[in-house]
């Protein structure tokens, strides 16, 4: 039986409003590839070549792009339709034919990018025998995400600091999207609530059982969420400090080929420029992402925000980002 992959993509995206009314978050494009490029890379890259992606917010946008992505990876696509948002444990329930038939899914969340050994977490699952298997980061400085604390052996025993049985001599971590589960799982997600969380309505009874296992991960590993986190993983890939290797794609030029940047402009070396992009006479661009299709004025002045059509966001401030070398 062939390993599958879930893209959960069905997200509002609401923190990274409004260039979520344009795109769902997973279609958005880092350094000119959708972000859903990157997650099904990941997939393909550990020889993974079916997956399915769950959708909701411009369903038809986010089946499309995922459509696209899948057909350059050489990847069987199927596309798991909410009318209302099942949750992310819902979400394996509601796709369960369409995971039918695997060994082990690959679930992932659609608003990350994690450059991590997906093998070795597919590796490490298979041994232990468990129901499922968290990869886990160290907890980044200064965020504020609920933690999943696992005991010596890698049980998890208590996530978010209230569900599970908890313990003794636990290690608090942190969760960067990115789970191991055995096909048997979506049978055991209840039918109520309807949008059902995995970790508050699925989890808690298998962690007493040691069901449910924590994988500490090398990996650098980045939250697109919000304009600022969104702008520092577009210069972070542009700068190399984050490669695509992992994901099947060669170092991404800053400046689209197609891009029009006027001499009589300036665009700093912190800058993403888009595909048919047009930087006019006088414009300025520094610690800006620049949308495919984008046209700034002339004379305009783009610092710290991202450019989407006629969309100029703000993206000043901290980004929640994530590593362990």
């Amino acid at each position: 039986m062939a390993l599958a992959g879930m893209v959960l993509c069905a997200g509002l995206g609401t923190r990274l409003h409004p260039l979520t009314t344009l795109l769902p978050k997973p279609a958005v494009p880092v350094c000119n590839v959708p972000l859903i490029r990157l997650a099904l890379g990941l997939l393909a890259g550990a020889g993974i070549r079916r997956a399915v992606v769950n959708v909701h917010h411009h369903p038809e946008a986010m089946a499309a792009a995922a459509g696209r992505a899948a057909a350059e990876l050489g990847m069987e696509l199927a596309v798991s339709r909410e009318p209302v948002i099942a949750g992310t444990g819902g979400a394996l329930r509601e796709a369960a034919a369409l995971l039918d038939g695997a060994e082990a899914v690959v679930v992932l969340n659609g608003d990350v990018l994690f450059d991590v050994d997906l093998g070795s977490v597919l590796s490490a699952h298979r041994a232990t025998g468990a129901l499922a298997t968290m990869a886990l980061l160290p907890m980044p400085a200064g965020a504020g995400y609920a933690s999943v604390e696992i005991d010596e052996g890698g049980r998890v025993r208590r996530i978010a600091g209230r569900f599970g049985p908890g313990g003794g001599g636990l290690t608090a971590w942190h969760f960067p999207g990115l789970s191991v589960v055995d096909p048997g799982l979506p049978g055991l997600v209840p039918g109520r609530p309807f949008a059902c969380d995995i970790h508050r309505d699925v989890y808690p009874p298998l962690l007493a059982r040691g069901l449910v296992r924590g994988l500490p991960v090398h990996g650098a590993w980045r939250d697109l969420g919000t304009p600022a986190a969104y702008l520092a993983a577009n210069l972070d890939v542009a700068a190399g400090r984050l490669g695509l290797a992992r994901f099947g794609l060669p170092p991404p030029p800053r400046l689209a080929a197609t891009a029009r940047v006027d001499a009589a402009a300036r665009v700093g070396p912190e800058a993403v420029v888009g595909e048919g992009c047009v930087v006019p006479a006088g414009a300025r661009v520094d610690r800006a992402v620049l949308w495919p299709g984008t046209r700034l004025a002339e004379g305009e002045v783009l610092r710290d925000a991202v450019a989407a059509g006629e969309l100029r966001v703000a993206a000043g401030g901290a980004a929640d980002t994530g590593s362990a070398r």
